[in-house]
């Protein structure tokens, strides 16, 4: 067998399942800093149901800073937290706790290695509150719940302090 590598491209995929809305769980939540000092959340969400359940969906932060504590109250929101005062909350408190999820395929080149990598991320609104059907699967494909411009990638939860370091 002969084949020319060169016009072979490396490439890193973290992505398990295809693109859109699941019934996740928080599976994991890895404490850490983002570049500019913040704390950050790293946030593994595991399917819940369906053909790929048990399979990770993504990894997705929420950055404690200035300008990411706005989508952390979102999120937070959604995952069933009282974000109208004072919250008291830590990375435990979030493990096991369900939301409809999007997500949508984020493709780059590693600076360093020159080497690309694919995953799946999730958009700013990409979360919603989880109902039974979406649960069940019944109305999956209807119920989304997700800003429909979100998803184009333009806002991403991840980014807020362009850090693309993966917890992973």
């Amino acid at each position: 067998m002969e084949l020319d590598f060169g016009q072979v491209q490396d490439t890193q995929s973290f992505v398990a399942i295809p693109p859109g809305s699941y019934a996740c769980r928080i599976a994991e939540v890895r404490p850490g800093e983002a570049r500019n000092g913040a704390v950050r959340w790293s946030l593994r969400l595991e399917v819940l149901d369906g053909e790929y359940a048990g399979r990770t969906a993504a990894w997705d932060s929420l950055t404690w800073s200035e300008r990411g504590v706005q989508r952390v109250k979102f999120v937070l929101r959604v995952l069933g937290f009282d974000v109208s005062g004072h919250l008291d909350v830590e990375p435990q408190d979030l493990e096991g706790r369900q939301a409809l999820v999007e997500v949508f395929p984020e493709v780059w080149e590693e600076p360093e290695t020159g080497r690309r990598v694919e995953r799946l991320s999730v958009p700013f609104a990409g979360w919603a509150p989880l109902s039974e059907e979406a649960l069940t699967g019944a109305g999956k494909e209807e119920q989304t719940g997700v800003d429909e411009a979100s998803a184009t990638g333009e806002a991403r939860g991840h980014d807020f302090e362009a850090d693309n370091d993966s917890p992973f």
